[in-house]
């Protein structure tokens, strides 16, 4: 309602309505105007009144016809109408009410009854407002909570996603940020770790399912750890064995050194596990490639099943490397021994043939970090 009630009386008498206009702007109220039933019809649709007195005898439109129409419109059926009348006849007010009238006064007009009318009306009018802009922000809040918990929703989805290829940092840190641009394809130098068990293949073919699948457990659970700890890339695991970069999504400066100290914390937590497994027949030991260079990297596969992969010639070498490696042994590519000359220290160097890759390629077996 208007911080000053807003009245419209309607009658086709002057007399009558500068009666109504001099009572009830002496209460402080503002007061509209309409010479009969179409002008009142009219003024109430576009003036929006929060009170219409309105004459029931009046030549053009009567006020039972102006009530019967302005209660058709949405924003009338809550103004409160009283019908003006000297009409005093049961069946009269009967057809007032049926027309929809909230009330009547009988002319000629008694002021204080007037007033006190017009008052009791008003009231139950700011009430119905006041319902109405409750239940208006009521809605708003609702549509605000169903846009949260759907913008909640699609968060955790893509933080979940993010998750199976990211260390829950950076997952985190992707979706708080809303950098959504990794998950392009793109170009990147990168350095890939690929590891995996030797001997793992015949220990599957002669062991129990369960006991099998609860040694990968074991050895997953251990190496994914690492892989999150050095804020590697985890591209995928292979049974036995799996496959991380590094310098993607997030740059990383030294991101081949992560790698070597990757590889050394894998071959060192793998050494337990080890001893457990070869009491049982398990595997050997654990070897590693690492290989740096550029690939293409982003999401591959479809709609429901995806993984954020590199491909490339550098992950076809760190695989070579990895198949050619002793239990216990990591290889490193010319390129990767080269960017981490000054913090590791290697072997003597093996000349390897690796399938798809040529003849001669330099292999470095990495034996520790310097400062070691």
């Amino acid at each position: 309602m208007n911080t000053v009630p807003r009245i419209l009386v309607v009658d086709d008498q002057e007399k009558n309505r500068r009666l109504m206009e001099a009572l009830l702007a002496s209460r402080g109220y503002e007061v509209l105007l309409a010479e009969g039933g179409e002008q009142g019809l009219a003024m109430a649709l576009d003036r929006g009144p929060d009170l219409i007195l309105l004459d029931v005898l009046m030549p053009d439109l009567d006020g039972y016809s102006v009530c019967t129409r302005l209660r058709r419109e949405a924003g009338m059926q809550a103004v409160p109408i009283v019908m003006v009348t000297s009409l005093d006849a049961k069946e009269d007010r009967v057809r007032g009410l049926d027309a929809g009238a909230d009330d009547f006064i009988t002319k000629p007009v008694v002021k204080e009854e007037l007033w006190a009318r017009v008052r009791s009306l008003l009231r139950v009018k700011e009430l119905y407002d006041k319902a109405q802009a409750q239940k208006a922000e009521l809605a708003a809040w609702s549509q605000t909570l169903e846009y949260r918990v759907a913008e909640k929703v699609m968060e955790v989805e893509h933080l979940s996603l993010l998750k199976r290829f990211f260390s829950p940092a950076l997952a985190e840190r992707l979706v708080a940020t809303g950098n959504g641009e990794i998950l392009r394809s793109h170009r990147r130098e990168i350095t890939v770790l690929f590891a995996d068990l030797r001997g793992f293949s015949a220990y599957a073919e002669r062991v129990d399912a369960m006991a099998l699948m609860s040694m990968l457990r074991e050895f997953h659970r251990a190496m994914g750890k690492l892989v999150f700890q050095y804020e590697g890339t985890l591209e995928r695991f292979t049974g036995d064995g799996f496959m991380v970069f590094f310098n993607d999504p997030d740059p990383q400066d030294d991101h081949s050194l992560r790698a070597v100290k990757l590889a050394l914390a894998m071959r060192e937590a793998a050494g337990p596990l080890q001893a457990r497994w070869q009491a049982l027949g398990g595997p050997a030991g654990l070897g590693i490639g690492l290989s740096r260079g550029e690939a293409t990297v982003g999401p591959i596969g479809f709609e429901g099943r995806l993984d954020y992969a590199a491909i490339g010639a550098v992950t076809n070498r760190a695989s070579r490397l990895c198949a050619a490696a002793l239990p216990g042994e990591i290889l490193a590519c010319d390129t990767t021994a080269q960017a981490v000359a000054q913090e590791v220290m290697f072997g003597a160097t093996r000349w390897l043939d690796l399938r798809g890759l040529g003849t001669g390629q330099a292999a470095h077996p990495v034996l520790d970090l310097v400062s070691a």
